[in-house]
């Protein structure tokens, strides 16, 4: 099934024009973008707005169909981040530059490991969209469904 051309309309729109996991942005990225299945179907997840975020390919396709993954720092199952359930700014931080993502968290940790957020395609166009004024891009906090 899959969404519809309305459900993709305001899953875009809700989520900024930002893929939700690396927050590259629609308008600058060279990467294709897609509605992902935040719990996968394979796994249960469903057909509906609430469980579809906006996904540039590669956090797309390094995600996959993975919702736990083992934190880098302590080798524990942790969770991925989950857009519709989770602040972004309670699992990850900027770096002082802007370029790259810190982990907070064990969720925070292993989404940045397992989807590569700190890929360097991503980290050159933060770099190059940071120096002309686009990076970071505004952040706006999730809406509860």
């Amino acid at each position: 099934m899959g969404a519809s051309a309305e459900e993709k309309r305001a899953v875009s729109e809700r989520a900024g024009g930002c893929c939700e996991y690396c927050l590259s942005q629609l308008k600058f990225s060279p990467d294709a973008f897609s509605i992902e299945h935040i719990w996968p179907r394979s796994l249960g997840g469903v057909d509906d707005v609430s469980n579809y975020a906006l996904s540039c390919q590669q956090c797309n396709n390094h995600k996959f169909v993975s919702v736990q993954v083992r934190d880098p720092l302590t080798g524990a199952l942790a969770r991925l981040f989950h857009p519709r359930q989770d602040r972004w700014d309670n699992h990850f931080a900027w770096s002082a530059d802007y370029l790259l993502f810190c982990g907070l968290t064990p969720t925070g940790r292993a989404t940045i490991d397992k989807l590569h957020l700190n890929r360097d395609g991503v980290v050159n166009l933060r770099r190059i969209l940071r120096d002309v004024g686009f990076h970071p891009p505004i952040r706006r906090l999730p809406k509860k469904e």
